[in-house]
């Protein structure tokens, strides 16, 4: 990777002498929106070059996805105005961004070269977009035997139609998921966050870090496919499970858990708070806490069985308790007590708390036009070698040195950016 800060090593990792675990592995990312970049970012942390392939002039969707935005410093307001798309920010750290037009037949030689020549290629275009530009798993693997390629889709290789479109709403609705979602007595409703994509970053990430272990040992590459739908369901676990073991649908029970009581939001005198009682020994805890040593006595509730088949008359009870005083009072009293506990926080809010309690959550890179920008850490900590964090790039920010290293000459180079095929944003 390149214009890293002073103070970081993208192969080392600040003040580290053992190198990243995928320094020396190249990535060529033809992906956009989320779920692949998502998962190109996660590689890029632990280490990976990811080069970011985008259209001039418009790069990734994800670039107009606003607001918010990241406003420009007063250096460059107006220059690039409105700013950097919060929502594009939120994916693409630590990453070199190529712009270059694929129907430009030299644009388009670059990006074969570039796949041509990196471990990984990753790519969410409609199925037979790709391969008539020459960048599918058959053209690339026969110049790069080796190489990873991982396609990302909404409903896999194999579904019909092949041309239907996979948005995040659309596949919480046909995996089920939207379906356990919500109240119990009103309508199904989508995850707060593009759930499904997240998900099918972290599946493809997995698939691409298997294949890379053995492709370094054997020299044998891999065709990965990763979908939203296939990742969704897989997530459902154990309510997949429920439902195939009972040939029935699990209830909605929106912010309560089919199978464990109590195990849900309570309201408090001021807020919500959530308690995860467990297991038998977690409900005594949680009785004892509370000071209801007559709920830990009643053979109703002795075991989670018989809370499950009581649950309304227990969580009245709990309810009725624990609205005499405020939250904060009751947080203290559970954790103290070792009963699983929490505040139901608002996003800044929970940043902020865990930040404050020492989880290490927040980072701040500086970007170029944006200036110091907070930036949320991936969901691993190794401890022996900290994620290095570079800003997200600007569109076209690295596209002469990329070009530049696939072996194209200057005067090559400057014809592709006079005829437009090819956008360069300077950094000042």
């Amino acid at each position: 990777m390149s214009e890293t800060s002073p103070q970081t090593d993208p192969v080392h990792g600040p003040g580290q002498d053992a190198p990243l675990p995928l320094a020396g592995v190249r990535i060529a990312d033809l992906s956009r929106v989320l779920a692949g970049p998502y998962a190109t970012m996660l590689l890029a942390d632990m280490g990976a070059e990811v080069v970011k392939v985008e259209q001039p002039g418009r790069g990734d969707d994800t670039r107009s996805w606003g607001p918010p935005y990241a406003e420009p410093t007063e250096e460059h307001r107006g220059e690039h105005s409105p700013g950097e798309a919060a929502y594009f920010l939120s994916v693409n750290r630590n990453k070199r961004s190529l712009a270059v037009d694929l129907k430009d037949p030299e644009g388009l030689a670059a990006v074969q070269d570039l796949c041509a020549t990196s471990d990984v290629v990753i790519q969410n275009f409609r199925p037979g977009v790709i391969d008539r530009l020459g960048l599918g798993y058959a053209q690339v693997s026969a110049r790069n035997p080796a190489v990873v390629y991982c396609s990302v889709s909404g409903f896999g290789p194999e579904h019909e139609p092949a041309t239907r479109p996979g948005f995040d709403i659309v596949v919480q609705a046909e995996s089920g998921l939207m379906a356990t979602t919500g109240p119990a007595d009103g309508p199904a409703s989508k995850v707060g966050v593009a759930l499904t994509d997240v998900l099918t970053g972290l599946n493809a990430a997995v698939g691409i870090l298997g294949a890379l272990m053995r492709a370094r040992t054997t020299g044998r590459g891999e065709n990965i496919s990763v979908s939203l739908v296939n990742s969704t369901l897989s997530s459902l676990v154990n309510l997949a499970q429920q439902a195939l073991v009972t040939g029935t649908e699990p209830a909605r029970v929106g912010n309560a858990h089919t199978t464990i009581v109590p195990y849900q939001v309570f309201p408090t005198k001021d807020a919500e708070v959530v308690i995860a009682a467990g297991n038998d020994a977690l409900y005594q805890r949680l009785c004892a806490a509370i000071d209801r040593p007559d709920l830990g006595r009643d053979p109703r509730y002795a075991t989670n069985p018989e809370r499950v088949a009581h649950r309304d008359e227990l969580v009245a009870e709990l309810s009725a308790t624990l609205r005499e005083r405020p939250a904060e009072h009751w947080m203290g009293v559970l954790v103290g007590a070792g009963v699983p506990a929490g505040r139901v926080r608002g996003v800044l809010d929970a940043l902020r708390t865990a930040d404050a309690n020492g989880d290490d959550v927040l980072r701040t890179v500086e970007h170029p036009t944006a200036g110091p920008l907070e930036q949320v850490r991936a969901g691993f900590r190794m401890e022996h070698t900290p994620v290095p964090m570079t800003a997200p790039p600007l569109l076209g920010q690295h596209s002469e040195r990329v070009l530049a290293e696939l072996g194209l000459t200057p005067d090559r180079i400057a014809a592709l950016l006079a005829s437009g095929a090819v956008q360069q944003t300077d950094v000042g």
